[in-house]
């Protein structure tokens, strides 16, 4: 299954305040694992980025203004996410913000069916504690030290690392309703089902030659 780990940077908090999109950065996973095809675009957002947004990622109007637009750069994006399942670490800012952008150029929304927020996993299986990307990082043991600001790339290649930790995880599971102890050499009904036992009898003869072999090893032996 072809998915899309995705990460925007934006000029503000919020698209109330008309806030725009400047950074936008996917990587094409398939089956989890990595494909190596990735879109990266810096955007123009053809607005000033506000004090806050400049202090997170540090773009500035002067680097982003050579930068083409949203609508420049949208068809391939919509390319590159076509009829794949789209990951978010808190999906809603950023699909708030791309479908945003979406309605200026009058283009189609991007469902949120199609969207899978690794925030809303991580908070499942996690309740109660603090579950931002940095935080997972160090719940999992991936480095983030390239993360001095946020960037849209890196932030993909690190949330690809959480969103595989996150599905493999595994919590022990008890069975209260068994009573069986599971060592087969106390359990017998493991036996039946995991161990076929054949049991072979010794004959008269055999008895009788291993004896006569043991006399001649003990007279071979003393007389030597």
């Amino acid at each position: 299954m072809l998915e899309v780990i995705l990460d925007t940077e934006t000029t503000g908090l919020s698209i109330l305040g008309k806030h725009r999109i400047v950074e936008i950065g996917c990587v094409e996973l398939n089956n989890q694992i990595s494909t190596n095809k990735i879109f990266h675009e810096y955007i123009n957002p053809q607005r000033d980025v506000s004090e806050d947004a400049y202090k997170i990622h540090g773009y500035s109007n002067k680097f982003l203004s050579d930068k083409k637009t949203f609508s420049e750069i949208s068809r391939d994006f919509l390319n590159f996410i076509k009829n794949k399942k789209i990951i978010i670490h808190n999906a809603p800012f950023d699909l708030s913000f791309l479908n945003y952008e979406l309605r200026l150029i009058k283009q189609k929304e991007i469902d949120g069916k199609d969207v899978i927020d690794t925030l809303e996993i991580a908070r499942s299986k996690f309740p109660g504690t603090q579950n931002s990307l940095d935080a997972l990082c160090k719940r999992f043991n991936i480095d983030n030290s390239k993360r001095e600001k946020h960037n849209a790339l890196i932030d993909c290649n690190l949330l690809k690392e959480v969103y595989i930790n996150l599905l493999d995880q595994k919590e022990p599971k008890l069975n209260l309703e068994s009573s069986e102890i599971i060592n087969p050499k106390f359990n017998d009904n493991v036996y039946k089902n995991n161990i076929s036992r054949k049991i072979i009898k010794i004959s008269d003869e055999e008895i009788r030659l291993h004896k006569k072999y043991l006399q001649s090893s003990l007279q071979k032996n003393y007389f030597n």
